[in-house]
């Protein structure tokens, strides 16, 4: 560690994070690196111990008066320990990263507890594994991280809960906790239904079919690995917000569904392209690298599966002053190469693919 590191950081210390599970350990190992000190809370001592052992903070001791507590446990408890540590630490500003940020503040209040030292917060972030084993530092580093603030909320406290984001590389973003809510909804909570429905739809399927699999099943399917124990809380406490936009993507399959009834059938054909348009807009919308909603277009390059291959391919790029804007891999079974698809922006798709070419990679496809 050295003085530029500590003096880089916004966050003293001490910080007390309750939960050594996955964000509360990944926050612990980043400000541990930055030289803030860390004590570890959790109600389970072989978690705890895991944390500890993996370089996340120390354990909580008697007597430490910390500055900042973190509460990262699940939804169903976040009233409850938020509630004790406010009274446990008078001098502290509290915070939690639980993913639902209404439920909790409304239990908070039902209960009178003084909240003028409480900051609801959420890092979007996360991996599909669990637990402290699987935490890293840099799970924040270009994520938003929102903050919920009320006529409450002192400006120092604000600062210290946002100073926190951006020690962790995340980028703060105000909203209220109706909006959060209504907002992780739709991008996060939905997608998780999403992609555990069509990956159960899997279970079953015959192994032949399964060997046909592409990287765009892998792609929807990825976050069903999730754990089912978190996501029955999560999606309790965002019960209202996650049914609306169920509700309205229900009546958005039963349009296609029943346009694919009978595909000849006047107007069917204009609603499934309708559908594949709107999607194409949604898209359009996401924001991309930077935080800008650019359209980036395909170079897929095929790589063949031996070490060192897809190190060259980038340092060949970088020769040839094409900037990788996103890389997605896919390997196709019992082949010896895989698919690499690199994004560039469209005036560096010529200047790729000749360079490569010239070079002796070979282009699968180019793709807008």
């Amino acid at each position: 560690m050295t003085d530029a590191t500590v003096l880089a950081t916004r966050t003293r210390g001490p910080v007390r994070i309750v939960g050594a599970g996955l964000l509360g350990s990944s926050i612990g190992h980043a400000l541990t690196a930055s030289g803030v000190d860390v004590a570890l809370a959790d109600t389970s001592p072989a978690q705890l111990r895991l944390a500890v052992d993996y370089g996340a903070g120390r354990p909580a001791r008697e007597g430490d008066t910390p500055v900042l507590v973190v509460v990262a446990v699940p939804p169903d408890v976040v009233a409850d320990v938020v509630e004790r540590e406010l009274a446990a630490f008078p001098d502290a500003v509290v915070t939690d990263v639980a993913s639902v940020k209404l439920e909790p503040l409304k239990a908070l209040r039902a209960r009178g507890a003084d909240l003028t030292r409480y900051i609801g917060s959420h890092p979007m972030a996360g991996r599909e594994r669990g637990g402290a084993i699987a935490a890293r530092a840099d799970i924040f580093v270009g994520r938003p991280w929102v903050v919920c603030r009320d006529e409450e909320t002192s400006a120092a406290d604000l600062t210290m809960v946002e100073a926190l984001a951006l020690d962790l590389g995340a980028t703060p973003i105000e909203m209220t906790p109706e909006e959060h809510d209504r907002a992780v909804a739709l991008v996060s909570h939905v997608p998780q239904i999403v992609s555990s429905l069509l990956a159960g739809r899997l279970a079953d399927a015959p192994d032949r079919s399964l060997q046909l699999t592409g990287q765009g099943l892998r792609d929807t399917t990825r976050i069903a690995a999730s754990a089912p124990e978190l996501w029955v809380q999560i999606l309790g406490a965002n019960a209202e917000p996650v049914r609306d936009v169920l509700s309205a993507l229900a009546d958005d399959l039963a349009t296609v569904a029943e346009a694919l009834r009978a595909p000849d059938a006047p107007g069917a054909r204009r609603a499934v392209a309708d559908t594949i348009r709107r999607g194409n807009d949604g898209v359009e919308r996401l924001p991309g690298k930077h935080g800008q909603n650019r359209r980036f277009e395909q170079v897929v390059v095929m790589v063949d599966d031996t070490p060192g291959q897809l190190g060259r391919l980038f340092g060949e790029l970088g020769e040839l002053d094409v900037n990788v804007e996103d890389l997605r891999l896919e390997h196709s079974p019992g082949a010896q190469f895989g698919l690499a698809e690199i994004s560039v922006v469209p005036s560096a798709v010529r200047r790729a693919v000749d360079g490569l070419e010239s070079r002796g990679w070979k282009i699968a496809s180019t793709t807008p």
